[in-house]
């Protein structure tokens, strides 16, 4: 998990969403009728779509495990806990009918004050409640936020640290092979090897490769090699120029 930036909407949709919001306070709409009036707004779920597409993670992945296709628009605060949140704006993320429909479906733990402890990519860096291990693919809880977020989501299920684990063999020799073209003076080739890796599922091992260069240790966790590529004044031009992982959330 990666943290999101917001694309602003289009005033035409954010009108309609406006409107929508107010017709269902005005009613006082229970969670049956915010749900009637969400399978209906065939046109205001099309803008969500395309807008949460242009902030999704490598190509439209979900926002929750960064792995599979997003396919569904995924109501952070659920309809059941918030029907006048249904066509709220900042309410929506983009995810996986894994991650929407089988692993969070309603659930929505609060902590004892009733705040909300799942993780909003798109408020909060999720750095801060997890951490990656890259060699095992594995989340660790950091807070009871990441805690709750690594259960409600099955962020360790065996597919997605394998996975994780996968994608951090793959951004080692990419890397290692963008900082070779580097050194041969192939700029465009190095541009095209890098492209290709930030498009790659679990974005979340690549952010966590280039935070933890930067950190004591580093030769040790991600290898001399790749440490070395890393901190590659050209390789590092090319990150910031092309990757939006690199250079913080679009």
């Amino acid at each position: 998990m990666i943290r999101i930036a917001r694309v602003a909407l289009e005033d035409g949709l954010a009108g309609r969403l406006d409107n929508r919001t107010s017709a269902l306070k005005a009613a006082s709409a229970d969670s049956e009728a915010a749900r009637k009036a969400w399978t209906s707004a065939r046109t205001e779920k099309r803008g969500i779509r395309l807008h949460l597409m242009l902030m999704a993670p490598g190509i439209e992945r979900c926002m929750y495990c960064g792995d599979n296709r997003g396919t569904d628009i995924d109501h952070f605060e659920p309809i059941k806990e918030f029907p006048a949140g249904t066509f709220v704006w900042l309410n929506h993320l983009l995810a996986c009918s894994t991650c929407n429909s089988n692993q969070k479906r309603d659930r929505f733990p609060r902590d004892p004050k009733g705040a909300a402890l799942l993780i909003d990519p798109s408020r909060e860096d999720p750095v801060r409640h997890l951490r990656l291990v890259l060699r095992t693919g594995e989340y660790r809880a950091l807070s009871p936020g990441g805690e709750a977020t690594i259960d409600v989501f099955g962020l360790n299920r065996r597919d997605l640290t394998r996975g994780r684990a996968a994608a951090f063999t793959v951004a080692d020799a990419a890397l290692c092979r963008a900082h070779t073209l580097v050194g041969q003076d192939r700029g465009a080739d190095a541009i095209r090897c890098l492209r290709a890796l930030f498009e790659q599922p679990h974005a979340s091992v690549l952010q966590e490769v280039l935070r933890m260069v930067e950190m004591p240790g580093a030769d040790d966790v991600l290898g001399t090699d790749l440490a070395a590529a890393l901190r590659d004044m050209g390789v590092r031009a090319l990150i910031r120029e092309h990757s939006a992982i690199a250079s913080g959330p679009r």
